[in-house]
């Protein structure tokens, strides 16, 4: 499919509209034309009667019968005058006159209509004599039986129209390409901000992701250029936060790759059975370490892209699923683990990603809470939504850390605890992904940690 450039797209669009402007103009032109000369010429017919009337006025109404008079023809009476201009000459051969009296014609023109051609009623009167369309007036003069009638030819109008038409039709035609060209010129330097928009983008390396300067783009592009600017701003928070990301992982999964690669050293060159085994325990407790370490920082950098597939989600069933896959875990601790709510809670989420949150969460209770402690995990109706709350009786965090960990590696203050400081930055993300809100408290004087999840009803 052909890409037409912007430019041409609206010429395109621009230049029909002028044309049926202009070609609609025409028409109201034609017509308010043929409308002003059928007024001029109307009334002329009736001054020429009414001339005719006033001149001829003492020779027509002498008594007795007198034989018709016929009036010279222009070409006679003046001589070759009329030879001069052809188009007078049309004009002269194009009237005619009668004047009646008593019902017989006394005076009439050269052309005149023969006297088998009835007096016309008073007025206008279209007449059709010797193939040609007429337009007559008729003058009746009151009490006198005379009538003074003058014709014209309906072509002589049609032409003066179709003349003036002309004579501004060729000069416009002339204008169309001047138009065209003057709003192509006009199209394409209105154009010209966003080409240097456009050039500016095009000129930008991958590496440079800087604002760009809008001082000089015009208030309608102004919009464009506050969304491109913050897209580029959000494009560089993403580059610089993957890249601060992929530093911490290779930090990260150095250590354990370190400790598995010392750990086969001192295996190569164990000589007892019971060293070894040691030696082994270790290296299985270093692997499962890096497993979840690579685990979570899959996790933490697909949830960013995952599709969200929303739809309604029993909440209640998804936390107590989420919890039977951590039976062991919490047997092996001696952990005191409840469940109560609304077993109907349904929420507006997407079901894998509602797991991963609820996984990470029970995962830190049961790994901060220390062995033989108690997890209280309840849902409760809020105001349009559903709140999932989870309290332990660990450590806690302590409120200058709150914000904090929920950035990728941060971890609080606890090296008793294994962990990688993925947990809270994926569940972060998830809550973002999903429109929930997420609050961290002290459900206590004493310690613990309260974790407060809003999730959207369904």
């Amino acid at each position: 499919m052909k890409r037409w450039p912007l430019t041409w797209k609206l010429f395109l669009r621009i230049t029909p509209t002028i044309l049926i402007a202009i070609a609609v103009i025409g028409i109201f032109a034609f017509r308010s034309a043929k409308r002003e000369i059928d007024n001029i010429y109307d009334a002329k017919l009736i001054n020429d009667a009414n001339v005719l009337w006033t001149l001829l006025e003492h020779q027509i109404e002498k008594p007795g019968s007198q034989p018709p008079i016929q009036v010279k023809d222009m070409d006679f009476s003046m001589g070759n005058q009329l030879a001069i201009n052809d188009q007078a000459d049309d004009y002269a051969d194009a009237h005619i006159f009668r004047l009646w009296k008593d019902g017989q014609i006394r005076i009439f023109s050269n052309g005149a209509f023969p006297a088998s051609i009835p007096i016309q009623r008073a007025g206008f009167t279209d007449l059709k004599y010797a193939n040609e369309a007429w337009l007559v007036y008729s003058l009746p003069i009151p009490n006198t039986g005379i009538v003074v009638e003058v014709g014209e030819k309906r072509t002589l109008r049609d032409t003066l129209v179709s003349n003036i038409m002309l004579n501004l039709f060729f000069p416009l035609l002339v204008l169309v390409p001047v138009i065209g060209l003057l709003v192509w010129y006009g199209i394409n330097n209105g154009l010209g901000p966003i080409h240097g928009l456009v050039r500016q983008i095009r000129s930008r390396s991958p590496d440079d992701l800087s604002v760009i300067p809008m001082d000089k783009l015009p208030r309608d592009l102004y919009p464009l250029g506050m969304s491109v600017n913050q897209l580029l701003t959000k494009l560089d928070r993403s580059l610089t936060a993957e890249r601060r990301f992929a530093d911490q992982a290779a930090h990260q999964l150095r250590t354990p790759h370190a400790g598995i690669k010392l750990l086969l050293q001192i295996l190569r060159h164990s000589d007892s059975d019971t060293e070894r085994e040691t030696i082994l325990a270790d290296l299985m407790a270093s692997n499962d370490k890096a497993t979840r370490l690579i685990e979570q920082m899959l996790q933490a950098a697909r949830i960013s892209h995952q599709p969200v597939e929303l739809k309604a989600v029993r909440l209640y069933e998804v936390t107590a699923s989420v919890m039977a896959e951590f039976g062991a875990l919490i047997t092996l601790k001696r952990h005191d683990v409840s469940l109560d709510g609304d077993e109907l809670a349904e929420v507006n989420a997407d079901e894998a990603m509602l797991r991963l949150l609820i996984g990470n969460l029970i995962d830190n209770a049961i790994k901060y809470t220390p062995a033989g402690g108690k997890i209280k995990v309840s849902i409760s109706p809020e105001p349009g939504a559903w709140g999932l709350s989870i309290i332990d009786n660990g450590p806690g965090i302590a409120a200058q850390h709150r914000e904090a960990v929920f950035q990728r590696f941060y971890r609080a203050n606890t090296p008793e605890v294994e962990g990688t400081g993925l947990g809270l930055a994926i569940v972060s993300g998830i809550v973002e992904r999903l429109s929930a809100h997420l609050e961290l408290s002290q459900p206590s004087p004493g310690g613990g940690l309260h974790i407060a999840v809003t999730l959207p009803q369904a």
